[in-house]
């Protein structure tokens, strides 16, 4: 069995970005030289997730549109501790943590439109993305 374990950092300059990292993970899972296994990329922060989709801006642009409309910014309990982002914490659960993905022949496994994003909600501090890739 053969594994990687590699950090990833993120300082943001906008409160909300999606940052495509597809690459990122392809080069890592073919620096791990596992054929066949899986790979975990999780944000490691309470305001930021990952997501997978198509890297069109129309619908990144939708995709954030559709958060804001569930989890606008707006006075929270959460505020009451003194901070002011309730809803980029929201914003986190309704997107995900984490996501596991196939490794096939050494290759990410992904549909052939599917890209990997670093979904942040509460930027311009860094933060960071474990990834760590397992398999034969």
């Amino acid at each position: 069995m053969k594994s990687l374990t590699e950090y990833l950092f993120f300082h943001t300059p906008k409160r909300r970005e999606l940052v495509n990292i597809t690459q990122k993970i392809a080069d890592l899972v073919s620096k791990s030289e596992v054929r066949e296994g899986l790979c975990l990329v999780s944000a490691m922060h309470i305001t930021a997730g990952i997501w997978v989709n198509d890297d069109e801006s129309g619908l990144k642009q939708d995709f954030l549109e559709l958060l804001d409309r569930l989890a606008p910014e707006g006075d929270y309990r959460h505020h009451q501790t003194g901070e002011d982002n309730g809803d980029a914490h929201l914003k986190r659960t309704l997107v995900g943590h984490q996501t596991t993905f196939p490794i096939t022949e050494g290759r990410l496994d992904l549909g052939p439109w599917e890209q990997i994003f670093y979904a942040e909600f509460d930027g311009r501090r860094q933060k960071r993305v474990v990834v760590k890739i397992i398999g034969e």
